[in-house]
């Protein structure tokens, strides 16, 4: 099944938010097995949203589109679709329904004929209950294929997408069969694993194929099956064999937090930071994920060395005689974070992340980073890049690994 997706809005041709909805859908339908060919995002201008729906529609199946169903007069894209299939706008009672009922404890605001303006549904439409807003979903169908316009307010249209689109998808489209699995190498370029997979890659049968999404600090490789028959995971233990020397995580989530998360709490073991060069960024890493509070007990910024003393309990001696970048601190952060959370095990980064501050000894993108846990502790130098930002990225990215390899091991 092919499908595009369309999102409306100024605010996003303007630069003035992200469009997160269209990478949640994306995620969202190759986890279906439907395959996305197009993206595109158009202005709140009626003829605009008429001929993007014209043109995805001749290659689509599936055309999902996001934003401009609100209240307000810049929000159009309810009459441009009942335009495109010559219907009218029309009071639905069942929307009507959903609204009072949202409303009920806010009278003033169900009497705003703008509010009221959004039981106002075309025709053709089957509505698509919201949740959590006053903005009903709309699928139509024609010739075939659906067309599924949701609002463009996130929280809404992923709501409404799991509760109303996903059960109808799956039972309109009966043949949906592209899977794909993936897998992360950390801190191997991806020049070098395309080197290292190059006859891999030329025994891929028919049906399989692998792609590189490379990011700081780490590369993913997508495998990804289009046939029903093609041996994905045979493929796949195959490619796990051929990247035995290299960090590598197999991926149970696209995002890289969700999936080093899921093997912290999988490992049932509680674990703190200690950080210095990479600046709280791991700790915001491990909390960006819902759920981290079963095992994240709490983290230590050390930027200076006296709270490296007083907090992490670095021996001042060792800071004058190895400086603060160097193998013992990172070992003694790594324990006194541990010892002052009582966590099982904990993870330290110091380092130079620059622009400045490196020199010939210790350039600019040189981190150590220590774990340790209930068997002890220990320590490993990296090297990074020269560039700020992607020190730090990639010195968190490389700790949490760090920290995973420990616990599993």
């Amino acid at each position: 099944m092919k499908t595009s997706i369309l999102t409306i809005g100024d605010e996003i041709l303007l630069g003035q938010i992200l469009d997160t909805n269209s990478r949640y859908l994306a995620r969202e339908l190759a986890r279906l097995g439907a395959q996305t060919i197009e993206m595109r995002s158009v202005s709140d201008a009626h003829s605009a949203i008429v001929q993007a729906i014209e043109e995805l529609w001749v290659t689509s199946d599936l055309v999902l589109v996001t934003g401009g169903l609100g209240p307000t007069k810049d929000d159009i894209t309810k009459q441009a679709l009942a335009d495109y299939f010559h219907t009218t706008l029309v009071k639905n009672e069942q929307a009507a329904v959903w609204l009072r009922k949202l409303l009920a404890a806010q009278p003033e605001r169900l009497n705003n004929p703008y509010n009221a303006s959004q039981v106002l549904l075309p025709a053709a439409c089957t509505p698509l209950h919201n949740a959590k807003g006053t903005a009903c979903g709309m699928w139509f169908e024609k010739d075939g294929k659906v067309l599924v316009s949701l609002p463009g307010v996130p929280f809404e249209m992923e709501t409404i997408f799991a509760q109303e689109v996903l059960p109808r998808i799956k039972q309109k489209f009966t043949q949906l069969n592209v899977r794909y699995k993936m897998l992360t190498v950390y801190q191997v370029p991806e020049s070098d694993i395309a080197q290292r997979l190059e006859k891999f890659e030329d025994t891929l049968p028919e049906g399989l194929a692998l792609a590189y999404l490379p990011s700081p600090g780490f590369v993913r490789l997508r495998l990804t099956c289009t046939s029903a028959t093609a041996p994905l995971r045979e493929y796949f233990e195959k490619l796990k064999k051929e990247l035995h020397e290299f960090s590598f995580l197999e991926n149970e989530s696209e995002q890289n937090e969700e999936n080093i998360a899921l093997r912290l709490r999988r490992a049932g073991r509680t674990i703190a930071c200690a950080e210095s060069c990479s600046g709280g960024n791991i700790a915001h890493l491990i909390t960006s994920v819902a759920g981290s509070s079963a095992y994240f007990l709490g983290g230590v910024v050390a930027y200076a060395n006296e709270v490296k003393i007083t907090a992490l309990g670095v021996q001042k001696e060792d800071l004058e005689k190895y400086g603060a970048v160097s193998e013992v601190v990172a070992c003694q952060m790594a324990q006194g974070v541990r010892k002052l959370t009582g966590a099982e095990y904990a993870v330290s980064t110091t380092g130079i992340a620059g622009p400045d501050g490196g020199s010939s000894e210790k350039p600019v993108g040189t981190v150590w980073i220590g774990v340790a846990g209930p068997d002890g502790v220990h320590a490993k130098k990296y090297w990074f890049a020269h560039t700020r930002e992607r020190n730090i990225g990639r010195a968190s990215v490389q700790a949490l690994v760090d920290l995973i390899a420990l616990i599993e091991k």
